[in-house]
C-alpha cells in the first residue's frame, strides 16, 4: 500500500540558515536544512521548543525540500545590541554592526509524512486551514514565511534507475556521481542532518542541489515518486524527491 505524503511552499522576503562555523559574519545554507524544516514544522504544529526534535527524528518523520526559485544570497549590516552590561534597555549605549548573508526571496516546497498519524493529521488540518500556532520563519524569527498547502499525494517507492530528481538529494543516496548538464549549476553543501533533544547536532550530511531548482539527472537508492491519485493538482504534478 503506498503511503503518504504532505505538500506545501514556503516563502519570504529573506531567510537566513546559519552556518553554525560562521561567527563574527553569519553565512546561510542556501535552503533549509532538515533541522531547520524540524523547526518550521514543529512552530506550525504548537509542539514545545524545548523537546520538538525528538517528534522529527529520521526513523518517525520523512522531510524533503524542492528549491523553486535561484538561490540568491545578499549581505546586509545589523545592529546588534549588548544586553548585558546595561540595567535597562534605555541605558544600552554599546552597538555592533555585523554583516549578515540572507537568501534574498526565497522560496522552497517541502514534503512531509510521519509515522504518528496524528500529528500528520494535525499538520496537515492546519496546512489546510492556512493556520499555524506559532508563525513559521525562515531560519530567523523576524524572518516570517507564507506558506501554501499543495495536496496530499501518494508516494511510492522508485527503483535505481536513472530519474530527473527535483528535490535536493543527500549524497549518501547517490549510487554513482550525476549525469551533469550544461548550464546547469551544481552545489553541494554539508549541512546538519539531525539533531538530539539537548539540540546538538548528531549528524551532518553533504546535500547536492542545483542553484536555480532545476532537476538532477541521477540514480539513488533512496528515491520516491509524489504523485496525486488521478491528475495532478495546483501545480504538483508528479516529482521525484529523496529525502533528508
Amino acid at each position: 500500500m503506498a503511503e503518504r505524503v504532505i505538500v506545501f511552499d514556503v516563502w519570504g522576503d529573506y531567510a537566513h540558515f546559519r552556518k553554525n562555523y560562521s561567527t563574527s559574519s553569519p553565512l546561510t545554507y542556501s535552503f533549509p536544512p532538515r533541522t531547520a524544516l524540524s523547526g518550521m514544522l514543529g512552530a506550525i504544529a504548537g509542539l514545545d521548543k524545548a523537546d520538538y526534535f525528538r517528534h522529527f527524528s529520521r526513523d518517525q518523520a520523512s522531510i524533503g525540500c524542492r528549491i523553486l526559485k535561484p538561490v540568491k544570497k545578499v549581505r546586509i549590516g545589523e545592529n546588534l545590541i549588548d544586553t548585558k552590561s546595561a540595567s535597562g534597555m534605555h541605558l544600552i549605549k554599546n552597538r555592533s554592526q555585523i554583516r549578515f548573508e540572507l537568501v534574498k526571496d526565497p522560496r522552497y516546497r517541502i514534503y512531509f509524512s510521519h509515522s504518528d498519524k496524528r500529528l500528520y493529521e494535525r499538520i496537515k488540518e492546519l496546512l489546510t486551514g492556512h493556520q499555524s500556532v506559532y508563525t513559521p520563519s525562515l531560519g530567523l524569527s523576524k524572518l516570517i514565511c507564507n506558506f501554501e498547502y499543495k495536496g496530499e499525494f501518494l508516494l511510492n517507492r522508485l527503483g535505481d534507475e536513472f530519474q530527473d530528481i527535483e528535490s535536493v538529494i543527500p549524497g549518501k543516496d547517490l549510487l554513482e556521481a550525476p549525469d551533469f548538464e550544461e548550464e546547469k549549476e551544481y552545489f553541494s553543501e554539508i549541512m546538519p542532518g539531525e539533531m538530539g533533544e539537548n539540540r546538538e547536532v548528531t549528524e551532518y550530511k553533504e546535500i547536492l542541489f542545483e542553484r536555480n531548482g532545476e532537476s538532477i539527472r541521477g540514480r539513488a537508492k533512496e528515491l520516491w515518486e509524489v504523485k496525486k491519485e488521478g491528475d495532478g493538482v495546483d501545480g504538483v504534478d508528479v516529482e521525484r524527491i529523496s529525502f533528508l
